[in-house]
């Protein structure tokens, strides 16, 4: 049975002045709170629960698709050992899936709902309560020329490649603080998108920030277990409007959870997908 739930999504506002939004991306550890120019625009929002019908939201048609896979790392305590051990079975995983002649996997982010303490460090995130997609049209380019040899990238940038993460919940199901997908058939990318730079320590990057859209539509899949997997799709470049482009996706508080439930944790794996 479906378990639908009503969630307070935290959208974009671009900065009043004008000026180009920016985030920090660890929080100050004084404050907890992240530095940014812009505003948090609140909108309580109706979320499906696609659990009985999963299969009919796939890469190409939503921007995100779900399946069921246990993985054979299951620890994922120790960087070096979720590298050497859970990264290669992802790529399987995600070839798999997609079809795709060649995945790069470059980077992993784990989560630990830890409420009151800062998320200002990459030892320490949290689930992210904002709409955003992890990577705009340039920001998806540079990675490549980041991630891929000089001699590969202009090659695997003259074919179609995306960006696509890898989320599943580790330890436990993600009763607390699930994770909401917006289906792409119902955003204006041409009204939606706001490029947002996310400032690190040492460089620069951009994701999207999404704008308040009543006609946005939202999923969820509620308990997802380890064994559940989510591909979401941050970037295609296809973008002829034949396929899904991205996934604007948060982090929310369902208000139906039960008191007691242990915290959110989960891993996402951010991957190079590359097609011949």
């Amino acid at each position: 049975m479906a378990s639908d739930t009503i969630g307070t999504l935290n959208y974009f506002l671009a900065p009043p002045d004008g000026s180009r939004p920016f985030t920090n991306i660890n929080a100050d550890s004084a404050t907890g709170k992240h530095v940014r120019n812009w505003v948090e625009d609140k909108h309580d929002i109706q979320i499906e629960d696609v659990r009985e019908k999963a299969e009919l939201y796939k890469l190409d048609n939503a921007g995100f698709q779900y399946g069921r896979e246990a993985a054979k790392h299951t620890s994922f305590l120790n960087d070096d050992e979720i590298e050497r051990e859970y990264y290669p079975e992802s790529i399987d995983l995600i070839k798999r899936v997609t079809g795709a002649t060649s995945v790069v996997i470059f980077d992993h982010t784990i989560r630990r709902r830890r409420p009151g303490e800062p998320d200002d460090s990459p030892q320490k995130r949290q689930p992210v309560p904002l709409v955003h997609v992890d990577q705009t049209t340039s920001s998806s380019i540079a990675r490549v020329h980041r991630h891929l040899p000089p001699t590969e990238a202009p090659s695997l940038l003259r074919r179609r490649f995306q960006i696509i993460n890898i989320w599943r919940p580790i330890s436990h199901a993600a009763v607390d603080w699930p994770l909401a997908l917006c289906d792409f058939r119902s955003v204006d990318v041409k009204k939606d998108l706001l490029p947002v730079a996310l400032i690190y320590p040492d460089r620069e990057g951009e994701t999207f920030g999404i704008k308040y859209n009543p006609n946005h539509q939202w999923k969820y899949m509620k308990a997802m277990t380890p064994e559940e997997f989510v591909l979401i799709k941050c970037f295609d470049s296809i973008q002829d409007g034949s396929v899904a482009r991205l996934t604007p996706h948060t982090g929310f508080q369902d208000p139906n959870t039960p008191e007691g439930t242990p915290l959110r944790e989960s891993i996402e794996l951010r991957a190079l997908v590359f097609y011949d």
